[in-house]
């Protein structure tokens, strides 16, 4: 992080805050490491539920989101369709003039993080939202919190208790995000790499909603 990106740091979240960042990023450097803070929701916002009339918002089809994954700007490669809709996940988008401009997916199985063999779980009475996008030319426009909203309501009718996800601790601005669309903190889990093996800690208030990471050490 250079004087710069410290004292934009300082200025949006404070001297706290950015210390923290500078002490988990020089930790990361040493070693892997992560807190990963899980925040739920379970109250559908009527401040983000109206979508502007321009706007889509379904639940893409599969066969619909192989044509827009071959569209690089949409962040959504083959391999990472052939896993996500192989295990049932769905994208719930927002679309205009047959283009994306915001989409998230859900999982109602156990995912992969960043790293193939780290593998989150939760309860099966929650839904785990993941891969939040906006398309450059959309931001600005609550689409990511109009998105899960509906999504939201969605996962609700269906007899689910509510949405789960992660935000990794130093994430300030995202932090603060999902917060403003009614996520509330519940627990972090703790994961360190060190000589290829995997220490990992969840807290306390993970154990309600299942919310865990399982090491899957890769085949001899």
């Amino acid at each position: 992080m250079n004087w710069d990106s410290l004292r934009r740091s300082v200025k949006h979240f404070g001297l706290r805050h950015t210390l923290y960042d500078v002490a988990y990023r020089a930790m990361s450097h040493v070693v892997y490491f992560k807190i990963l803070k899980g925040v739920a929701i379970s109250r559908v916002d009527p401040a983000y539920h109206v979508c502007d009339a321009r706007y889509t918002c379904l639940f893409i089809a599969p066969e619909r989101l192989r044509e827009l994954g071959r569209d690089a700007e949409n962040e959504m490669p083959p391999r990472f369709l052939d896993e996500a809709l192989g295990k049932g996940d769905e994208c719930y988008g927002i679309i205009e003039d047959e283009k994306v401009a915001s989409y998230g997916w859900y999982a109602r199985t156990p995912t992969a993080l960043e790293l193939p063999d780290l593998r989150l779980h939760f309860s099966t009475e929650y839904v785990y939202m993941y891969k939040g996008f906006t398309h450059p030319e959309h931001r600005g426009q609550r689409l990511h919190a109009i998105g899960m909203t509906k999504a939201l309501e969605s996962y609700l009718s269906r007899g689910h208790k509510g949405l789960v996800s992660y935000v990794e601790a130093n994430n300030f601005g995202s932090l603060k995000s999902v917060y403003r669309m009614g996520y509330a903190h519940f627990g972090d889990i703790f994961l360190v790499r060190i000589s290829g093996r995997y220490f990992i800690h969840a807290g306390r208030g993970c154990r309600p909603y299942g919310f865990r990471v399982e090491w899957v050490p890769p085949a001899d």
